[in-house]
């Protein structure tokens, strides 16, 4: 612990705040766990890849507006945070600037930049949109506990701004050559190319995962900094899941091509 404190803030004084810490990242990495072994959240190319009762069909939602649900109520919880406590110092300030922004692009993504073709079913929109709402709210308020106790010597703010610009440009660049990858009207899907696509199928979680790993060297919380290794867990198995897909869609699937880290994974 005292080699952590150089890097984070002790745990607040919250049993809650300090049980979830531990909880919901490791739920998240176990959803990644069975996306690996093939058991799907049902959305993109994997939105009908687990069986389901017949009665369960109409709880089935068009993707950009299973999207729509799965990112707004994170987007609010950064919006009113903002509105009601503009005041914070600029730790807290960036943490939820950074967090609002990203989920502003999200929604902004999904309204004008990809192109959809499948639909989501209700329950992974649900599970999907309560993972960011409670991630968001819970890294504010942990940020928000944190201001009374003593400050990391090393301050990482600067360096999770850096990770953060690097993984939101980075994200959005590659979404946008997913959404060149179909013409009006197809709804196909295609090898996608270009940027990191060349080296890695899912370039755009990888920069993702950078972009949760700025909001932590923002924060500098355990509990942000344990999400982001949730979210990189869950990430890397959805990766690995979608090469087995490409691979098994595409004869012609280049074999150097990885899922997540270039040239490693």
């Amino acid at each position: 612990m005292d080699a952590l404190s150089e890097f984070v803030f002790a745990p607040p004084p919250s049993l809650f705040l300090n049980v979830v810490t531990v909880v919901i990242p490791v739920v998240v990495a176990m959803l990644g766990l069975s996306e690996a072994r093939g058991r799907h959240l049902q959305y993109s190319k994997f939105w009908n890849a687990n069986s389901a009762p017949k009665s369960l069909e109409q709880f089935k939602l068009p993707s950009w507006l299973g999207m729509l649900l799965a990112y707004t109520p994170a987007l609010l919880a950064g919006v009113v945070s903002l509105w009601f406590f503009p005041n914070e110092d600029r730790r807290t300030l960036l943490l939820k600037s950074a967090l609002t922004l990203h989920f502003l692009k999200r929604d902004l993504e999904v309204l004008f930049v990809h192109k959809y073709s499948s639909k989501m079913v209700f329950d992974t929109a649900i599970t999907i949109s309560s993972s960011y709402f409670s991630s968001t709210a819970l890294m504010i308020y942990t940020q928000h506990l944190s201001k009374a106790l003593p400050e990391p010597s090393i301050d990482l703010k600067n360096i999770g701004i850096a990770l953060f610009l690097i993984g939101i440009i980075g994200n959005f660049y590659h979404h946008f050559l997913l959404s060149k990858t179909r013409k009006q009207g197809e709804t196909g899907y295609k090898i996608p190319q270009g940027g990191l696509f060349n080296t890695v199928i899912c370039p755009h979680y990888l920069f993702e995962i950078i972009e949760y790993f700025g909001f932590a060297f923002i924060s500098q919380t355990f509990f942000s900094l344990s999400f982001a290794f949730g979210t990189a867990f869950y990430l890397a198995g959805r990766s690995s899941a979608t090469k087995r897909w490409y691979a098994s869609k595409f004869e012609d699937f280049p074999n150097h091509i990885k899922a997540l880290l270039p040239f490693v994974f």
